[in-house]
């Protein structure tokens, strides 16, 4: 089903965007890099514990590598590893868009929906990748989770992105692709919106969903 209305639907005045497998197809590369770099430091990293660290912060990431392969495993090594590894891709072959994104923009131009990033990553890097891509000017406002007190799955970061664009949170779409992300949308009181990218939402992610949406061409229906 392309789209499935989970909960009663309030009225949408914006939309916040989590950035990496929402907005940039970046998540796979995550994933990637995470496995690589912790290879190559002696660490056996599967593809399903590198999802689990996405939108972490740095002390939630270190109990989570922790948890992985105990005490002896440096998460800013391997994170500062994983970072190198991935922007030496990224350069050379640069990031590609989520199917759909611009299309969507277009139309919350059209109804005048303000709208903003709310990601995890920091403010350079979410305007370098948005920049690359042309799209930069496209939202309203651009907010980083290392510009709040607390990270994903806390709710900070859409507590701040619905207050950049003047709209309550129960008014705000805000679409995820991680269990993470969208369990800080549903403590901030926003629609979560799941777009699956690299997996699929578990029960528990689900309940607390507004919507799950194939693409996002889908969402579009939902305004």
């Amino acid at each position: 089903m392309a789209l499935q209305i989970l909960k009663e639907k309030q009225p949408i005045r914006g939309v916040l965007f989590d950035m990496d497998g929402v907005v940039i197809d970046s998540e796979r590369l995550f994933a990637r890099f995470w496995m690589a770099s912790a290879a190559d430091l002696g660490f056996p990293m599967t593809y399903e514990q590198a999802l689990q660290l996405r939108s972490l912060r740095r002390e939630q990431g270190i109990e989570k590598m922790q948890s992985f392969f105990g005490p002896s495993a440096d998460f800013d090594e391997i994170r500062a590893h994983r970072i190198e590894l991935m922007e030496a891709h990224i350069a050379q072959y640069g990031v590609d868009e989520k199917p759909g994104i611009r299309e969507l923009l277009a139309c919350l131009k059209e109804k005048n929906i303000p709208c903003a990033i709310t990601s995890s990553s920091a403010l350079a890097v979410i305007r370098e990748r948005l920049g690359r891509l042309g799209i930069l000017e496209d939202f309203t406002a651009l907010c980083s989770g290392k510009d709040v007190p607390n990270g994903k799955p806390a709710p900070d970061i859409y507590l701040a992105g619905a207050a950049a664009i003047g709209v309550p949170p129960e008014h705000c779409l805000a679409i995820e692709d991680s269990p993470t992300g969208l369990e800080a949308a549903w403590r901030a009181g926003c629609m979560g919106v799941f777009v699956p990218d690299q997996d699929q939402p578990d029960a528990l992610t689900l309940s607390r969903c507004f919507a799950k949406a194939d693409s996002l061409l889908d969402v579009m229906a939902l305004l």
